[in-house]
């Protein structure tokens, strides 16, 4: 595959962006060779500068569950377009797109749009906090919420311990406000609220966590969560950034039977734009400025072009989409399987609904961080690059998760089955 002027362009951005980009992953550090410059897309499909076209599993990193240039979220785009770009103030899309969310998280009376994932989380923790009046926060070991400054913390040694920044330019009083447990560890949670329940905040977990491998826990698990916010007066936030729509039986927290006090949200709620969002019950909203003391604000704040796309996008979102996409799911895994048993490649195909994640390891999926094999890059990097020479484009990235639109077709997984098939025979695995 050429990629004479993506490499180029690469070369030019260096002398421009941080690194050539403006988010770390889309660097390639992790797999073979440079970026790829996309200069358009459609559907199920993306064509890069140099005229290759890819099979997207990318899908701008979940946000595009009906894949590139939808022609109904495009129109509801364009139309509102030509009323204005930006208002910085209060327009009926706001309440059309809470209404739709709400519909689907019933434990949200209130809903409050932001700009991304990350400032939806990082309002969502400030508001437990002022809500509760305590400062401690628990996150899991493994689990991404943002580049939130107390979120940006890795665990230490033992049980579960105070966070350790995970990044420079962080203070470390910000960071010692963080409590930090592996996931799927029943004793560990149970240790952290035994210690320090009563100046617990708040509790932050992905119900279904995709940031780092798709590492399902334990219905039970996230029970006990719930049962400990609730005993000692924390509050329980769900971060649903990933996982939000992406169901059809709801919330991943309804799924999973255990409602959370706060859910964030964002990716497909903005249907390719930038949207975030939380919600919770009245009681807890009702804490946040304008009514309350918890101050958070942004300019673009329920812009309405993102508005457009994000009513548009939940739209389409019916029963049948939902079941094409299971459709889909069930078909991938009935095409890859196959090929990583009949090569011995140690790598498994872990699904949820349209979300998967190639799993490095012949045994069983792992439920926490640290179960996941330190050659994992190393054998992804060179089935990455084998793919994508045939024209499959997944995640840059060992330990970020693939997306299934409802616009790809059988033919799209079949093609991305035979080429790894390819890959594999070729790698003489």
């Amino acid at each position: 595959m050429q990629r004479s002027k993506s490499n180029s362009l690469h070369n030019e951005a260096l002398e421009h962006l941080v690194g050539g980009v403006n988010s770390p992953v889309r660097a390639f550090k992790s797999v073979h060779g440079n970026p790829i410059y996309f200069d358009k897309a459609s559907g199920a499909t993306v064509t890069d500068v140099d005229g290759n076209e890819l099979v997207d599993f990318v899908q701008s990193w979940g946000p595009l569950v009906h894949g590139h240039s939808h022609p109904q979220i495009l129109d509801a785009v364009y139309k509102k377009m030509q009323n204005g770009t930006s208002f910085g103030a209060p327009h009926t899309g706001e309440i059309e797109l809470a209404k739709r969310v709400k519909k689907r998280f019933s434990h949200m009376d209130k809903v409050r749009f932001v700009s991304s994932g990350t400032e939806a989380v990082m309002s969502a923790v400030r508001l437990a906090r002022g809500y509760t009046g305590r400062d401690l926060l628990v996150k899991f070991e493994g689990c991404y919420h943002g580049h939130v400054d107390s979120l940006m913390v890795s665990s230490g040694s033992g049980l579960a311990t105070f966070g350790i920044a995970s990044s420079p330019g962080i203070p470390k009083d910000t960071v010692a406000t963080t409590l930090i447990a592996p996931l799927d560890d029943d004793e560990a949670v149970d240790y952290l609220f035994k210690e320090h329940g009563h100046e617990i905040a708040a509790v932050i977990i992905e119900p279904l966590p995709a940031n780092n491998g798709l590492l399902v826990q334990r219905h039970e698990y996230l029970a006990n969560l719930r049962t400990l916010c609730h005993e000692h007066g924390a509050l329980l936030i769900f971060d649903e950034v990933i996982s939000g729509f992406r169901f059809k039986d709801g919330s991943y927290g309804d799924i999973s039977g255990v409602t959370p006090d706060i859910t964030a949200l964002g990716k497909i709620i903005g249907g390719g734009l930038p949207v975030g969002a939380y919600g919770a019950r009245s009681e807890i909203m009702e804490k946040l400025s304008p009514l309350g003391p918890v101050y958070q604000a942004g300019t673009l704040s329920g812009n309405p072009l993102a508005m457009a796309a994000g009513i548009a996008t939940l739209d389409l979102l019916d029963d049948s989409a939902y079941d094409h996409l299971e459709s889909l799911g069930k078909i991938l895994e009935q095409c890859v399987e196959p090929v990583l048993e009949k090569h011995g490649y140690p790598m498994r195909l872990m699904r949820r609904g349209s979300l998967f994640w190639f799993s490095p390891s012949a045994a069983q999926p792992p439920s926490r961080a640290d179960l996941i094999p330190s050659d994992a890059g190393t054998l992804y990097s060179d089935v990455h690059k084998g793919l994508l020479e045939k024209g499959y484009m997944l995640a840059p990235s060992a330990y970020e998760i693939g997306f299934i639109a409802t616009v790809h077709q059988e033919h799209h997984l079949l093609g991305m089955a035979k080429a790894l098939d390819e890959v594999l025979q070729e790698l003489e695995w």
